[in-house]
Order: structure tokens, then C-alpha cells, then sequence
């Protein structure tokens, strides 16, 4: 018998098995449909949602959009260098609101200047890796302001509430210890988040509908067997973001218990006053954030989730200075010697 070994160690199988079938099965997937179930190997990037259609409306999305973030830069800008180089104001709700100022610039920087460029450009395109980069430091840096705003709540209680134990509660180490949590809170939520997102298997397509890369559009393009990772992210979310609501909430309800109890006028107005500003800024972030993410599928218009995220991830770090200064004294007067100082020096 000649032949080369595998064969004749064929002939010797089929001699003994004889209804054995050796041939290799054909593949049931098509190529075409293999690619699309390879989560990363076939898209290699996303189409974001465009503005306009037309070249006027997307030059004019790009100037509202430079407006709106220079004036965040600069509105946050001052804030960080008002605190820092004015002693008076190295208390821990200052500091908290220097790391919140942080984080408005971050998140900000995360999402408009690209949408910025796309309109600009005349494109809409996103790589897959700048994808999941903007989805993990937007949250990253959203979910580490939102963790700031409930420590930034609890600095309130304690202020009002147990004004004696101020100085114990909140020393210079607490203060770096909870600001540090919240940065790592985010941290761990988006790595945790994005990790799991980029590792569903996407079978729509690669436009999402939404100006950046956003958890729940990257979902929607998702195969229908990854319903079950899809419902874990959306719950672990909507856990974190109930603790801390709950949180706030409580501190409010003893906070203004307290409030009201104040014999003199004037101190009840600036009691509310240190509150106000800290509790339009949670309502605002957190009513639109919340109803982006949990609003039932029924709930779809284009038009509806491009106003929500605008609201929710544009808006605060750019009215964000504004709010925390137009009702606090000490921060205008250091922003106006700081701006006077400036045109001084220009002279």
C-alpha cells in the first residue's frame, strides 16, 4: 500500500468505522455575518449623529458650541484660580467645589470639541478606540462629579446641621479622603462600564443616534442575546445613582429642618443660600441624566435624546461657575480682584 501516512491512516479508519464521516463540517455562518457578530474586529468606527444637513446649520452649531465651551473654560478656569490663590478660601466647600470645577472641565472637554470638529468638518465619523475613550472618561469624569455633589451635600449637613463638629467631620485629611473616593468612585464605574459595553457583540450597525458615544445608543446596536448584560449595567447604574439621590435627599430634609428653625432672618437667607446653588446643580444633572437613561424604550425621538444629553452633559459645566458665584460673596469679590488685576497688568 503507498500513500502518505495521513492517508493511510484514513483508509485504516474507515476500514474500522466504516460510517464515520471525516470531512469537516461546513460552516453555518456566513462570512459576512461572522464579521458582524465580532464585537471590534469588523467595526472599526461609529457614525455620530449630525446636527444638520445642511453646511449653515452645522457652522452654526459649531460657533454655539465654541461659545458655550469657552465659556466654560473660562468661567471654570477663574473658579480654580480664585481658590487657589486666595487663602480664605482654603475651606472644604471650597475645595469640593475647586474638584467639581475639575471635573466640569474634563467632561465638557470630553464630548464638545470633537462634535465641534465634526460640524466644522462636515463629517461624523469616531474611531472605535476614541469611542470607548470619550465613553470612558465621560463617565469617568461624570460619575466622579456626581459622587462629588453627595459629598458636597454631606459638607452642607454638616455645616448647618452640626456646625460645632464641623472642624472634626471635615479636617483637611477627611476632606482629600472623600474627594479622592468620588475620583475613584468614577474611575471604577467607567472601567467596570466600558470594559463590559466594548465587549457585547454589536449586530446593528455602527450609527448611533447621539453627537458622542453614549452607553445607551452603543446598546441599542447590541445583539438581542446580550439583553441580560445590557439589564446588569443599566440596574448597577440606576443602584448607584438611587444611593446617592437617597442621600442627598435625607441631607436636604435635615438640612432645611434645621433651616427653619433659625430664630434670625438673616441667617435662615444665608443658610438657604449656601444650598441653592448646590441643589439646582444636582437637579439639573441628575433629573436629565436619570430620564436619558431609564425613560422606556416607547419614549423615541431623536430630537428628545439630543436636548436631554445637551442638558445633562453641556449646560452644568458651563452655568455651573455661574450658579456657585452670582449667590457668594467671598468667591465674587476674590473673581473681581483677580480680573482687575489682570487689566492692570495688560496696562
Amino acid at each position: 500500500m503507498k500513500g502518505s501516512p495521513r492517508e493511510m491512516a484514513l483508509l485504516l479508519l474507515r476500514e474500522v468505522y466504516p460510517n464515520l464521516s471525516l470531512s469537516s463540517p461546513p460552516s453555518t455562518v456566513p462570512h459576512a455575518q461572522r464579521k458582524l457578530t465580532s464585537n471590534g474586529s469588523s467595526i472599526t468606527e461609529f457614525l455620530l449623529l449630525a446636527f444638520a444637513d445642511t453646511r449653515e446649520l452645522q457652522l452654526l452649531h459649531f460657533w454655539l458650541f465654541l461659545g458655550i465651551y469657552l465659556a466654560a473654560f473660562l468661567g471654570n478656569s477663574l473658579i480654580i484660580t480664585a481658590i487657589a490663590c486666595d487663602h480664605r478660601l482654603h475651606t472644604p466647600m471650597y475645595f469640593f467645589l475647586l474638584n467639581l470645577s475639575l471635573l466640569d472641565l474634563g467632561s465638557i472637554s470630553t464630548t464638545v470639541p470633537k462634535a465641534m470638529g465634526n460640524s466644522l468638518w462636515d463629517t461624523r465619523a469616531i474611531s472605535y478606540l476614541g469611542c470607548a475613550a470619550q465613553v470612558f472618561f465621560f463617565l469617568f469624569l461624570m460619575v466622579g462629579e456626581y459622587c462629588l455633589l453627595t459629598v458636597m451635600a454631606y459638607d452642607r449637613y454638616v455645616a448647618i446641621c452640626k456646625p460645632l463638629h464641623y472642624g472634626t467631620l471635615l479636617g483637611s485629611r477627611a476632606c482629600v479622603h472623600m474627594a479622592a473616593a468620588a475620583w475613584g468612585s468614577g474611575f471604577l464605574y467607567a472601567v467596570l462600564h466600558t470594559v463590559n459595553t466594548f465587549s457585547i457583540p454589536i449586530c446593528q450597525g455602527n450609527a448611533l443616534n447621539q453627537f458622542f458615544c453614549e452607553i445607551p445608543q452603543i446598546l441599542k446596536l447590541s445583539c438581542s442575546h446580550s439583553y441580560l448584560r445590557k439589564a446588569g449595567l443599566l440596574l448597577f447604574g440606576f443602584c448607584l445613582s438611587s444611593g446617592c439621590f437617597v442621600f442627598i435627599v435625607l441631607s436636604y430634609v435635615q438640612i432645611f429642618r434645621a433651616v427653619l428653625r433659625i430664630p434670625s432672618k438673616h441667617r435662615r437667607h444665608k443658610a438657604f443660600s449656601m444650598c441653592l446653588p448646590h441643589m439646582a446643580v444636582v437637579s439639573l444633572v441628575l433629573i436629565t441624566a436619570m430620564f436619558a437613561y431609564l425613560k422606556p424604550p416607547s419614549i423615541f425621538s431623536s430630537a428628545l435624546d439630543l436636548v436631554l444629553a445637551v442638558l445633562y452633559s453641556v449646560v452644568p459645566p458651563a452655568v455651573n461657575p455661574l450658579i456657585y458665584s452670582m449667590r457668594n460673596k467671598e468667591l465674587k469679590d476674590t473673581l473681581k480682584k483677580l480680573i482687575q488685576l489682570f487689566f492692570c497688568q495688560q496696562q
